[in-house]
């Protein structure tokens, strides 16, 4: 499981209340191809909500001061096994879902980092609605290395990515 750092400082102040124009792009995710990639570039640059929860030694009436916890990712897993990794556009989906996670303000590529790392197959955002997406692997893999779906001038998509530097 990926180890969750500092918050970002870009998000700091954020009170995890939805962007309405993002969840406008989501409602109109399946009205057709380039809606959906629309959906997907408006998340690549949205902060989400990565839920995490404690896990460890629940049990005892009283604290217990060996007891070790440590916070891990939410993963959902399907009927029928496949994983993934639920993120959120606000505070409003997130607590709807599962009232005790943790939010963890993120970006896309994180996101998608810990669906590669966990072996999830999709990234499911706002699973409880308003409006849910599904991000299936193959974007996954090109969002965890960083990149960027963006719309082009010219109507078509393309990935935005730093170069790496010459060796």
């Amino acid at each position: 499981m990926r180890t969750l750092g500092q918050p970002n400082a870009a998000f700091a102040g954020d009170r995890g209340d939805p962007d309405p124009a993002l969840r406008a792009m989501l409602a109109r995710a399946y009205d057709g191809d380039l809606a959906y990639s629309r959906a997907v570039a408006a998340l690549c640059t949205a902060r989400l909500l990565l839920p995490i929860v404690a896990e460890g030694d629940e049990s005892g009436e009283s604290p217990d001061p060996d007891r070790r916890a440590e916070m891990a990712a939410v993963l959902v897993r399907s009927d029928t096994g496949a994983i993934a990794v639920p993120v959120f556009t606000g505070l409003d989906a997130l607590t709807a879902w599962k009232a005790d996670a943790r939010p963890v303000p993120c970006t896309l590529d994180d996101v998608a980092a810990t669906a590669v790392e966990t072996g999830s197959t999709a990234v499911l955002v706002d699973l409880p609605g308003p409006h849910p997406v599904v991000i299936e692997r193959e974007l996954i893999d090109e969002l965890a290395r960083g990149r960027r779906l963006v719309e082009l001038a010219d109507g078509g998509f393309g990935w935005l990515f730093r170069e790496s530097a010459p060796q």
